[in-house]
């Protein structure tokens, strides 16, 4: 049938079976690549067992999620990957007999179903190093937390570690921006305004950290003797910055794969499923290092 120009009718063949062979995800943005990884390792488990993958954005803002996501599944997707457990009640209704996961986010107390990592302990990890290296004062670049509970976690996560030590991290340390390498290095320029100035600031994502670290070169400080450096994510590029940037890997190719796992697991008509705790893992490069003396600056 080939060698007759035969291709298999995949409708007709879904409509006999009444299941379209079609997963959907609804991420923030295609322009980072930690959601890249993600995709392609979700995408690839997903077609061992012959279904397909359907993309849409949110641009980080919900309602459009909702929007995406009814448009999904008004095409008949069988299931949905969310990124974060924070999304709208109509969304979570619209999903009611749909099967879905949330991806990012590992929230032990949650009623969803999530595959992924805590982000309020991975900062909290990362600022109890920072600690460790005799550093007090500190600034956060972060994403715009409204609407982005990883975001917020994250610096919840900072604030919390601090806390521990009888230090705190002040709101007016926090500088939110979209992620891009321009709100990173322009965060650096605000954060040193500050009186007294940080000497260990933590990024929300290695794009911010990249501005950060070129903005620190810009201005003549040093990374790591004025200024220690921490990004997230662990992006390739994070290895070869200079100097290399410490970061927090996140395990997005095994988070895809595992969200993969669970929707074809919900869709089979397992009912006894758990939500899926990954580990992040500390990077420690050469933007980290002792605090500097206090006369130092």
């Amino acid at each position: 049938m080939r060698d007759l120009g035969y291709m298999p009718n995949g409708a007709a063949r879904a409509l006999r079976s009444l299941r379209s062979r079609i997963m959907g995800i609804v991420i923030p943005t295609l322009n980072h690549a930690i959601y890249a990884g993600m995709v392609e390792a979700l995408q690839q488990r997903l077609a061992g067992s012959e279904y397909s993958l359907l993309v849409a954005t949110s641009e980080y803002d919900l309602t459009r999620e909702e929007q995406q996501a009814r448009l999904l599944v008004e095409r008949g997707v069988e299931g949905l990957v969310l990124v974060g457990d924070n999304h709208r009640p109509e969304l979570y209704r619209l999903l009611d007999r749909t099967p879905y996961v949330n991806t990012y986010v590992y929230k032990a107390d949650s009623d969803h179903p999530c595959v992924g990592f805590d982000n309020r302990r991975a900062t909290f990890e990362i600022t109890e190093f920072l600690v460790g290296l005799g550093h007090c004062r500190f600034g956060m670049i972060s994403a715009v937390t409204a609407g982005n509970d990883r975001a917020s976690d994250r610096v919840a996560g900072v604030r919390a570690a601090l806390e521990t030590y009888n230090l705190s991290l002040p709101p007016e340390a926090v500088y939110e921006r979209p992620y891009s390498i321009l709100s990173g290095r322009e965060g650096v320029r605000y954060l040193r305004t500050l009186t007294p100035s940080p000497t260990a600031i933590i990024c929300g994502n290695d794009v911010l950290a990249m501005g950060a670290l070129a903005e620190c070169r810009a201005a003549g400080i040093s990374v790591p003797d004025e200024i220690s450096l921490v990004g997230f994510d662990n992006l390739e590029f994070a290895a070869h910055l200079d100097p290399p940037l410490t970061t927090m890997e996140v395990p997005a190719a095994e988070m895809g794969a595992r969200a993969a796992d669970f929707l074809l697991s919900q869709v089979s008509g397992k009912l006894d499923l758990h939500s899926v705790h990954l580990e992040p893992n500390l990077i420690v490069r050469r933007t980290t290092g002792r605090a500097p003396l206090p006369d130092s600056r």
